[in-house]
């Protein structure tokens, strides 16, 4: 019987910690970038290969994107790694996700058979942490870009009432865009898991197909979306703010 659960299946446990098939799959696609990546910076040359021209035309065209956001190329140069390394890591999570024999390979663990992989993004816990990650990390460029008073006062501002419930309000909306970071992947992916799993059931073999490409589309433009997400939060916390206090400050000073 096709059995779909919402909650991540433990595998194992480690010192007490359990340890869940989607974080099996999402540490395999964490050790999976790093060593394609010191790979290929072993492989950096002068002159460069076919692989090389590949990543330095999707790297020249990722800072075109971020050029338009942020405004000017060194700018884009510096938060390219934060950005672009989210992008990437959701992206081969959401396609590892897709790989036969994930979710179908199972073992028994706790008297169960459980599958022994999941798409991380499938499971709540991983798109709340990355989202956690990627908020925090926005926080820490803007109080690095414009100082920690500065950035704090976008939250915590006494110059009136109106400034101090607006501070309340992006308070809030930091919080909001850590629910609308995990819930949009993860309703996203685990929608396409079901659907997945549901047509094979179903139809086995050839009609699930179609389906299975849809989802590699899906899954890209969720990591798309999740990066260009970062870094439009990036842009909104390293621009100066209180421009509008000292604009307005020799108004209210007649």
């Amino acid at each position: 019987m096709l059995n779909i659960s919402l909650r991540a299946e433990e595998i194992f446990s480690v010192w007490g910690f359990p340890v869940t098939n989607a974080v099996l799959l999402a540490v395999f696609a964490f050790i999976l970038l790093a060593v394609f990546a010191v790979a290929l910076r072993r492989r950096l040359a002068m002159v460069p290969g076919m692989l090389q021209n590949i990543f330095e035309m999707v790297i020249d065209g990722a800072l075109d994107l971020m050029d338009s956001v942020l405004g000017d190329r060194t700018t884009s140069e510096k938060y390219l790694p934060i950005v672009f390394t989210v992008f990437l890591f959701v992206l081969i999570s959401n396609w590892l996700g897709l790989l036969p024999g994930v979710g179908s390979l199972v073992i028994n663990y706790g008297g169960q058979s459980v599958p022994l992989l999941r798409s991380p993004a499938s499971d709540l816990n991983f798109t709340l942490s990355l989202a956690l990650i990627a908020v925090t990390f926005i926080n820490v460029l803007g109080i690095a870009a414009v100082g920690f008073w500065k950035r704090f006062s976008v939250f915590f501002n006494f110059h009136g009432p109106i400034d101090f419930f607006i501070g309340i309000l992006e308070l809030i909306s930091e919080f909001a865009k850590i629910i609308s970071f995990s819930f949009r992947l993860f309703g996203n992916v685990f929608a396409g898991e079901v659907l997945l799993a549901i047509m094979a059931f179903l139809v086995p073999y050839l009609v699930p197909l179609p389906f299975m490409f849809l989802e590699i589309f899906v899954g890209f433009i969720q990591a798309f979306i999740f990066g260009m997400l970062t870094l439009v939060f990036v842009a909104m916390a390293i621009a100066e703010h209180g421009a509008e206090e000292h604009e307005t400050a020799p108004a209210s000073a007649h």
